[in-house]
């Protein structure tokens, strides 16, 4: 058993409580122990920065301080929390003048940042830590024929990732297809979900929302599977708002990895968070889901 220092961040103990449940339902199985790091905080967001560049560098350093403490790679995921916590080290080496104003700001809570925390994202870990074929081998479910939309999101490769294309990215489809499901052509499956611009402009939220359901749908995708909790919730639950609008009539679930995963596991729904979708995914699994090994 391995053990990783983790991050759930504000969302997973929020909006997404499903996806925090999911993982957690897993990670035993797939041989990850995941330690939750100690009064974590908030990782600031992503568009902090905008408003104080040295606050939204510190206040995602603290969490990485403590995780220094423990001396285990750092797990998160949220893609938005991944990136916040990239960021961090990226700009410290290009911006040098940052580290002396940040070492004091963490004197104050008495912390220190050396920069030797390694943070990767839930899927970095599922793919070269665990291992599709040990994935595969633990699996007692098919998802026989199951078209499959995987939505990347902006956030999870871009601007650099070392575990996927950041144009074109493609980990988890072999994964998925490993597991029985038909993984359709997705061109949207990068695009962002407007998520941080639902309160300031719906209008160009949905609009972008549309964008990606429409290329689900237009590809015959049965159900769109993501691995960022602000992408979910936007296109779960937005999704009625945006048949409203423009006249569509999707009924696309939007599942995280983790519970599809946990679904092929043999893990019961109730232990992994499906009730607390808005649009259900339990007829559309049904009619795909077979029992044995592939």
């Amino acid at each position: 058993m391995k053990q990783y220092s983790y991050f759930p961040g504000c969302s997973l103990k929020s909006t997404a409580v499903a996806y925090d449940q999911s993982v957690r339902a897993i990670s035993a199985s797939l041989g990850m122990e995941l330690i939750e790091l100690k009064d974590w905080n908030c990782c600031g967001s992503t568009a902090y920065s905008s408003i104080d560049k040295l606050e939204s560098i510190a206040i995602p350093c603290r969490n990485l301080a403590l995780a220094e403490e423990r001396g285990l790679d750092l797990v998160t995921p949220c893609t938005a929390c991944y990136r916040n916590f990239e960021k961090v080290d990226s700009h410290l080496k290009l911006y040098p003048f940052l580290k002396p104003k940040l070492d004091k700001v963490l004197a104050a809570a008495g912390l220190e940042y050396h920069g030797k925390v390694k943070v990767r994202h839930l899927v970095d870990v599922l793919l070269n830590d665990v291992g599709v074929e040990a994935i595969v081998s633990k699996a007692v479910n098919s998802f026989h024929g199951l078209k499959v939309a995987i939505y990347y999101g902006c956030l999870l490769v871009r601007p650099r990732a070392t575990f996927d294309d950041p144009e074109n990215p493609h980990s988890l489809d072999g994964l998925l297809e490993s597991l029985g499901a038909q993984v359709v052509p997705f061109p949207a499956k990068g695009r962002c979900c407007g998520g941080s611009l639902v309160i300031s402009n719906v209008d160009l939220a949905l609009g972008l929302i549309q964008r990606i359901l429409d290329s689900a749908h237009s590809n015959e995708a049965e159900c769109i599977v993501t691995v960022c909790p602000l992408c979910q919730l936007s296109l779960d639950a937005y999704q009625g708002m945006v048949n409203n609008k423009f006249g569509t009539h999707y009924k696309l679930p939007i599942l995280f990895l983790s519970q599809l995963l946990g679904t092929a596991l043999g893990m019961e729904h109730k232990d992994l968070g499906f009730e607390k979708s808005i649009v259900s995914s339990e007829k559309v699994l049904a009619r795909h889901l077979q029992e044995g090994k592939r």
